[in-house]
């Protein structure tokens, strides 16, 4: 700008571009003596520049104070705007700024060799921001993305990096984020008392949000149920706390079983999960453990939570599971199902649980025909061999 008004011996020259929201902001505001003008929006005519802007046709004006077409701008009025010379900068027949200079001194100073020039340079100079626009967008992506590689590396680590090797049994997971973070996660916690914390949890949002508050209630889940003896009392607890700290109305679905591994059974509370599904092999029958209770998050302080059990014989296995699961689509856009899982896992029940995971996953890929998953994918499998 300080070469632009050297050039056309304007007073003073500004730069304006559009911002994400189509609004014109100044990038530069320049006076003659090379200075940086302040408050540069109540020193120019935002007539000229938003009819520039508008139709992209420049505007030259030897004395706006008797132009017809804005001597009865405010603006120009108050400010004794006389010679103007408005250039729009275009990129790919789209209007991405202005260039304005003016003189409040002298009319008549701006010519057509002016105008001329001042387009020619406009046109240099539309390619030259819009280049590096391009740029600053491609610099920040590539942070962004370095960001999420990094985000996605550490909520992989708070996923069991072994599963439990336990005499008498058989564990199997899958997580399998749709982005490049999850709202779902699993855990297995080993508690003190040796018995075993089976949990599978999806939140109700998407991307960094939801990988946030899967973390954030890992750890209350683990903090809490440390605590208590009885399932029941551990997620209440878990519930008052995350809810007290839930923001943008976030919820998690969760399903949380005490594995007592002396006398195999289960002790569990579904916090509107959806509900997992116990093979019996002594009469072949599957049971689906279905919710005792809402969802985590939702902030009612007298929310309290029920707790059922199921008793594992040898060949028993649970399986959890997220709702990436049984609502994958195909390209017809229709859902997986309930009713498809069922049918995999009786057709697999002699099976090791690691097998019976490759086959349900098998059977997925199957079903959407290579249509991109919209929704995280994680699975648990517990098997009493």
């Amino acid at each position: 700008m300080d070469e632009v008004i050297t050039a056309t011996h304007a007073e003073r020259g500004f730069v304006m571009l559009r911002d994400q929201d189509q609004k014109l902001h100044f990038s530069a505001a320049r006076g003659m003596d090379r200075q940086t003008i302040d408050d540069p929006q109540f020193q120019i005519s935002r007539s000229v520049v938003e009819r520039v802007a508008e139709d992209g046709n420049p505007v030259i004006t030897s004395d706006a104070q008797s132009d017809s077409r804005f001597n009865m701008r405010q603006s120009i009025m108050i400010l004794g705007l006389r010679s103007i010379l408005c250039v729009p900068l275009i990129v790919k027949a789209r209007v991405t700024g202005v260039i304005y200079v003016d003189n409040r001194l002298q009319a008549g100073i701006f010519t057509q060799p002016d105008l001329d020039l001042l387009n020619a340079i406009a046109a240099s100079a539309a390619i030259a921001i819009e280049n590096a626009r391009l740029y600053q967008v491609a610099v920040e992506k590539g942070r962004l993305e370095k960001e999420l590689q990094m985000a996605a590396r550490v909520q992989a680590s708070l996923m069991p990096k072994t599963l439990p090797q336990l005499p008498d049994w058989d564990f199997a997971a899958l997580w399998k984020p749709a982005r490049e973070v999850a709202g779902d996660y699993y855990d297995i916690i080993i508690e003190q008392s040796g018995n075993l914390g089976l949990v599978i949890g999806d939140v109700t949002d998407k991307g960094m949000p939801a990988a946030l508050f899967m973390a954030f209630t890992r750890s209350v889940i683990r903090a809490t149920m440390a605590q208590f003896a009885s399932p029941a009392e551990g997620i209440t607890l878990a519930n008052r706390l995350i809810s007290n700290d839930s923001a943008d109305n976030m919820f998690v679905t969760l399903f949380y079983g005490r594995l007592d591994l002396k006398s195999s059974r289960l002790t569990y509370v579904n916090a509107g999960h959806n509900p997992p599904i116990f093979y019996h092999s002594g009469n072949q029958s599957i049971r689906y453990l279905t919710r005792t209770g809402m969802l985590i998050g939702i902030g009612l302080d007298d929310t309290t939570y029920q707790q059922e059990s199921v008793s594992f014989d040898r060949g028993d296995f649970l399986v959890l599971y997220t709702d990436g699961i049984t609502e994958a689509t195909n390209p017809e856009l229709e859902e997986f199902g309930s009713q498809r899982l069922e049918s995999v896992i009786s057709a697999h029940v002699a099976v090791d649980s690691q097998s019976l995971l490759v086959a349900i996953g098998k059977a997925l890929d199957e079903f959407t025909g290579g249509v991109v998953p919209s929704d995280d994918v994680t699975i648990l499998v517990a098997r009493k061999t």
